[in-house]
């Protein structure tokens, strides 16, 4: 069992950067990927950016490329996801994401707004 709950989130201008934290309790996260995801009103939920165990060869949504990085602090058991020039598209609840043991665990997600 593990607990993810993310932070960082809020309402910036477009142009402007935010940081998300998820913090993982319950059990160590450092043998498994990690993943940030996020949902805008009326759609579903879709991949952001993911991160292996060994923190090499992250993976990301065309729509984030050389935007948005994802890393993890494995003595901190959390992960991160840096998000620079923010577009009102990417208005949405950002989620994280756990797969353990063939299940998957969500945080209750983190609002990140950008006015048009």
């Amino acid at each position: 069992q593990v607990q993810l709950v993310e932070s960082g989130g809020g309402s910036v201008q477009p142009g402007d950067s935010l940081r998300l934290s998820c913090a993982a309790s319950g059990r160590s996260i450092r043998r498994y990927s990690m993943a940030w995801f996020r949902q805008a009103p009326g759609k579903e939920r879709e991949f952001v950016a993911g991160i292996p165990y060994s923190g090499v060869g992250m993976t990301y949504a065309d729509s984030v490329m050389h935007r948005f990085t994802i890393s993890r602090d494995s003595a901190k058991n959390t992960v991160h996801l840096q998000m620079n020039s923010l577009q009102p598209e990417d208005t949405a609840v950002y989620y994280c994401n756990a797969y353990i043991l063939r299940k998957d665990y969500w945080g209750q997600g983190t609002q990140v707004t950008v006015p048009s």
